[in-house]
């Protein structure tokens, strides 16, 4: 750790936050005419605005920090781990699978940070199921030969059993200005994956400054892995192209075509390979195409028609966990969740899920925006996102019965593919210049807006019946002592021998004449009609919704030991699990 502590200046004039008594002089001359004229705005009644920070005065707010990530996957295998973190594009990403993250260089960036920053290596821990032993490496990283720089790598006792893996790096960073996107960065994770467990801790050097944070788990339903696929002949360039062919196993051209890419049959192969020109047969070796040749190829994939491939090789975190991420974290008052048909762009296939929240739990008035791309949260460059600019310009909230800007309204959308076409070099957003993606993504937030109006038409319906019963039973006593007071009054101006009225109200005049019918008996009566109508105008509503039965508690059913066979059954608002 030598350099990474403050130590006490010898020579302070040598630092950059150096500040010498004439500097110091003018800038305290400065902060109390500054003063002055916030107690003068202040007097006035007026907002003071904040005080501005004297230009060239640096901060030292960044400090070093070790950075600890902990698992319990699968772990990496022991003589793998140093090409795995200490030589960048090392990976085997060559077939077309849904991969989370963005560049596939997390922790190595993380390594070569921590070599810019502090030079110090990493260490790292690891252990797979069923190993009596726990690898070890120290390490850091030759970036000018791409290689790594191995301190130490030995296999240690595992006693504990443990499996996982666990990355310790030292970097400089500033958390009192990052803290807030660490924060939203692990609670947009909790939401998305409802299935894992977070811990969060931060430990300062002040006790009351430690900040812990666990993002519990909701369920153990686990997204399906996605599956490696054949490319679609419309995503290829050239070069794919020419490297598919390099380390295809097949002999001949046809045989390439049709096991090579996805939707092209036999038959479809050989009249593509008809169209190609009488330089081509199916049964030329493969290996021995010219360039000008696989020219040809492109050009023929780029104008030829296929059928859009499928979205089965995608992973979608499903209707079910993003419903449940959302109401775990944010708590909201509504909540509702769409997830599209596979769509396709570029031979790419994708699918959009979103969902929309109304109220909830540290969610701002308006229009608060979660991205997602492969189900991994995107927090920067938010404004130019198409996400963003679907829910504020695209979306009538006021058609839906949702205020835009009184409303605390969450919207929820979440892209996976198998190449999601990000903007810019740090990756951080989708452009909207895409018509497939806006257009899918609009479909999805106004589907999810459909079912909250219903939710809120219902609410409120609701409501007015509350209040309707309300005002009748307000006006109960009033109206059955003036209707008694009415029929005293008919009982007394009535003659016995010669009967005015029906029968029922005949019988309703003896009530009152012998006291059976009293003002408190009407009261009842009234009361119970009243009841009565409001139950039978919810029946009505409810048989006009469809709704047969009375509302339900959710109940989740765990297993209390072992660990049993199961199955699950998908739908787009539970799962249900069957045990045997």
């Amino acid at each position: 750790m030598i350099g990474l502590i403050d130590r006490e200046r010898v020579d302070a004039a040598l630092y950059g936050d150096f500040e010498s008594e004439k500097a110091r002089e003018k800038r305290l001359a400065k902060e109390a005419r500054e003063q002055e004229k916030l107690a003068k705005i202040a007097a006035l009644g007026k907002k003071p605005k904040e005080m501005s920070t004297t230009k060239g005065q640096k901060a030292r707010g960044e400090t070093f920090f070790r950075v600890t990530c902990k698992d319990n996957g699968r772990g990496m295998p022991h003589d793998d781990i140093p090409n795995m973190l200490g030589r960048v594009l090392s990976g085997t990403k060559y077939g077309l699978k849904q991969t989370r993250g963005k560049f596939g260089l997390g922790a190595k960036m993380a390594l070569i940070w921590s070599k810019m920053s502090t030079g110090l290596p990493i260490d790292i821990y690891s252990a797979m199921k069923g190993q009596n032993y726990l690898s070890f490496c120290r390490l850091d990283i030759d970036i000018h030969k791409n290689i790594p720089h191995v301190h130490l790598h030995e296999k240690r006792d595992n006693n504990d059993k443990w499996n996982g893996a666990e990355i310790q790096v030292t970097i400089e960073g500033n958390w009192t200005t990052y803290r807030s996107k660490i924060i939203q960065y692990m609670r947009q994770m909790a939401v998305i994956t409802p299935y894992a467990q977070f811990l969060f801790r931060y430990i300062s050097a002040t006790a009351d400054k430690n900040v812990t944070i666990r993002f519990a788990r909701r369920t153990d339903v686990m997204p399906v892995v996605p599956i490696e696929t054949n490319y679609h002949p419309s995503a290829v360039d050239l070069l794919l192209i020419k490297r598919l062919i390099a380390e295809t196993s097949k002999q001949n051209l046809i045989q390439f075509l049709q096991h090579e890419f996805v939707n092209i049959s036999k038959s479809y192969a050989d009249r593509l390979i008809g169209e190609m020109g009488p330089d081509f047969t199916p049964k030329m070796a493969v290996k021995s195409l010219s360039s000008q040749q696989i020219v040809r190829i492109h050009q023929l994939f780029r104008q030829a028609k296929f059928d859009d491939p499928s979205g089965d090789c995608l992973s979608p975190a499903g209707e079910y966990n993003l419903r449940l991420g959302i109401i775990k974290e944010l708590h909201p008052d509504m909540v509702a969740t769409y997830e599209g048909s596979p769509h396709v762009f570029e031979g790419h296939p994708f699918i959009v899920e979103a969902g929309v929240s109304l109220g909830g739990k540290d969610v701002k008035q308006g229009i608060n925006i979660f991205r997602f791309a492969n189900r991994i949260p995107l927090l920067f460059e938010q404004g130019a996102d198409v996400v963003t600019r679907t829910a504020m310009k695209r979306i009538n909230w006021n058609s839906y019965k949702i205020n835009q800007t009184q409303d605390k309204i969450g919207v929820f959308v979440s892209i996976v593919s198998t190449k999601i076409p990000f903007k810019g070099t740090g990756k951080e957003y989708i452009g909207d210049d895409i018509t497939e993606i806006a257009t899918a993504v609009k479909a999805a937030i106004q589907q999810c807006c459909v079912q909250l109006k219903s939710k809120i038409v219902r609410k409120q319906q609701a409501r007015e019946r509350q209040e309707r019963k309300r005002n009748l039973t307000k006006y109960i006593p009033d109206a059955s002592r003036a209707i008694y007071e009415v029929l005293k009054d008919i009982v007394q101006l009535r003659s016995p021998k010669k009967p005015r009225y029906g029968d029922v109200y005949e019988e309703i005049l003896n009530g009152v004449s012998s006291r059976e019918i009293t003002e408190t008996t009407l009261r009842e009566k009234l009361a119970q009609h009243v009841e009565q109508v409001d139950i039978e105008m919810a029946l009505e509503y409810a048989t006009q919704s469809g709704i047969t039965q009375e509302a339900r508690e959710t109940t989740y059913i765990r297993s209390l030991e072992g660990t049993p066979n199961f199955y699950d059954f998908h739908s787009p608002v539970c799962v249900i699990r069957l045990f045997h």
